[in-house]
């Protein structure tokens, strides 16, 4: 694995960003949607992986009051495998707690069984399902939780 830095989001990293949400879902979100949150929203707190300069992934995170929500985490199809995404979670958990977040939940496809093991991994459980949560083929989401402290 190549060297991996993390940071907050800057409004140039969107584009790279935006890159990287078109290459890893169906329905991606776009430009201004990531602008808004990065200048609009005061409870979102966004984190890219840097590797050689380049952005290869990215996780969002809502924090209210003492709720956290990951709102998307994404690392560029090239660059999965190599723990990246595992080093973003983990850092993106750790901001949550800090920021006052006692609790973090998040929403996963049903059928993506490689992102529920790892967030399993660092403690998640299921929580629930949300029926028909994906708009681009009705897939239920898996609802997986944590205490944060």
């Amino acid at each position: 694995m190549a060297e991996a830095t993390i940071r907050k989001m800057v409004l140039e990293d969107i584009d790279q960003v935006v890159h990287i949400e078109q290459q890893s879902f169906a329905t991606p979100w776009p430009r201004d949607i990531f602008f808004n949150e990065l200048t609009n929203n005061q409870y979102a707190n966004y984190f890219v992986v840097e590797v050689d300069g380049q952005v290869v992934g990215y996780c969002g995170l809502w924090v209210i009051i003492d709720e956290a929500q990951i709102t998307n985490i994404a690392i560029l199809p090239s660059h999965r495998g190599h723990s990246y995404g595992k080093l973003l979670f983990q850092h993106v958990m750790h901001k949550a707690a800090v920021l006052g977040g006692t609790r973090l939940s998040l929403e996963v496809r049903i059928s993506n069984t490689v992102a529920q093991r790892m967030y399993s991994s660092f403690g998640l459980v299921p929580g629930g399902i949300r029926k028909s949560y994906y708009t681009d083929n009705n897939e239920d989401a898996l609802v997986m939780w944590v205490n944060l402290r």
